[in-house]
């Protein structure tokens, strides 16, 4: 598939990283010729220096055999013209924007083909705000991704020493809950991926990904390890985009504190917000925190622009005692270097975002995607199609199917019935499956897999 990517930001660069080794034919374009020269020094594709919205550029780009042109540029108003031109000068055939401002998003007919000919919107702050949102609801998961319009949920959770499931193996679980439908997908032990087996015993500090209804995660949790009491008190550092956000989505249900460093942004941040208490400080002030009780905290959300601040205001409340802390980082380096320390979550706004982007790009009818721990993993919602005849997995027992090594299928959801992966159940079409790829490079395998043959057309 031949991509433009117009923006070459953390959300462009990670979405060109996660789609050069798929076979696909990449070129970004952005107007830091500097951001382009570290990226081609990375990655295999070519670049282009200049405006995204000039028709000249685009055409130098590459646009009329396009056939995906992914517009994330920072700016709102060069993603809708990009997509436009698109759209009426070259006939590109799917159209996907980054937008931010919630006044473009509240109103869906600036996106219809009578205007700006954008086929997909994606606003990565509301995408983190809805993941954060999550993660404070279930304070004991490290990653909890919703699959199958939230009828199925696949959580990460750390299983700690004391936890009802420690030191048993994983078959105990059905046996111990038989009215809960669950199923382990996948386990990581010191970095290294282990498939789950009813034999398999849980250790101490293993990172277990298991699938459940949604209705069923919290009974689930509660198997895997301690459950923490639920989360009341929640503090936020940085009143940008996401911050603003989540103090709005939380203020109703939660005790919010929000620390903002600009003053002005603090008296914009205290007429926007009915709920929330707004101060002005820094979040990096060991003085500050312990006036504002972070030692009453239950979870602490540093969500500034500057990692090494967050890092920084995020350590600082979990030696102050805040229960639960995550961090907002940009840089992939710093994610690896930090996540599982004293640092609880460390977020990668661009990993969290890219499921939604490679939704769009993988090959066969892929309804989610969800990037897994820092993007080496990855969970699919896959929709089968066919017949025996046509299809390699309709009509077949999962046991049946040629799965490559470290894919697992979770569940199926049949209309609204969730039915949990076991080696007896056989995939009806139109089934939506769930697979967990527990190495990014089986994807392609997957997909084909669920690919049917030409006579079924």
């Amino acid at each position: 598939m031949k991509i433009l990517i117009l923006g070459a930001g953390q959300v462009g660069s990670t979405v060109a990283e996660n789609l050069v080794g798929e076979a696909n034919d990449i070129t970004v374009v952005d107007s830091d010729a500097d951001k382009l020269r570290q990226l081609q020094d990375r990655l295999d594709l070519r670049t282009l220096a200049g405006n995204a919205a000039h028709p000249s550029t685009l055409e130098q780009a590459g646009i009329a055999d396009t056939d995906m042109l992914l517009a994330v540029t920072q700016s709102d108003e060069v993603n809708l013209v990009a997509c436009k031109l698109a759209a009426s000068l070259y006939n590109t055939p799917t159209r996907i924007a980054r937008i931010r401002t919630t006044d473009y998003l509240n109103r869906e007919a600036v996106f219809s083909k009578e205007n700006f000919c954008v086929d997909f919107s994606i606003c990565p702050e509301q995408i983190l705000t809805e993941y954060i949102t999550k993660l404070i609801e279930f304070p004991e998961a490290l990653q909890v991704l919703e699959f199958a319009d939230g009828k199925v949920s696949l959580v990460a959770v750390r299983a700690f020493k004391g936890g009802p499931l420690v030191g048993k193996p994983l078959s105990y679980l059905r046996t111990h809950m038989p009215q809960v439908q669950t199923r382990v997908a996948a386990i990581f032990r010191h970095d290294r991926a282990i498939i789950p087996e009813g034999g398999t015993i849980v250790q101490d500090g293993d990172e277990i990904f298991f699938i459940a209804g949604s209705d069923n995660i919290r009974r689930v949790l509660k198997e895997m390890r301690r459950m923490d009491k639920p989360s009341k008190r929640v503090m936020i550092v940085g009143g940008g985009n996401i911050g603003r956000r989540l103090a709005k989505a939380l203020e109703q249900d939660y005790q919010v504190k929000l620390i903002e460093f600009n003053k002005k942004s603090c008296q914009r941040l205290a007429g926007e917000l009915s709920n929330t208490l707004v101060l002005n400080g820094d979040g990096t002030d060991e003085k500050l925190m312990q006036q504002e009780s972070v030692d009453e905290v239950d979870v602490f959300c540093a969500l500034t622009n500057d990692d090494e601040n967050n890092i920084m205001s995020a350590l600082l409340a979990k030696q102050g005692g805040a229960r639960k802390v995550l961090a907002l980082i940009n840089r992939s380096a710093y994610v690896d270097l930090v996540q599982g320390g004293k640092i609880d979550i460390a977020l990668s706004p661009a990993q969290v975002t890219i499921g939604s982007l490679l939704a769009y790009v993988r090959q066969g009818d892929v309804a989610a995607v969800h990037s897994l721990r820092r993007g080496a993993a990855e969970a699919l919602e896959l929709i089968a199609h066919g017949d025996r005849e046509s299809s390699r997995v309709v009509g077949r027992r999962i046991d049946e199917i040629d799965l490559p090594n470290g894919a697992t299928i979770g569940a199926l959801v049949r209309g609204d019935v969730v039915i949990m992966g076991h080696h007896d159940k056989v995939i009806e079409a139109e089934d939506h499956v769930i697979v967990f790829v527990v190495d990014k490079k089986m994807v392609k395998k997957v997909e084909k897999l669920f690919q049917v043959s030409l006579g079924f057309f």
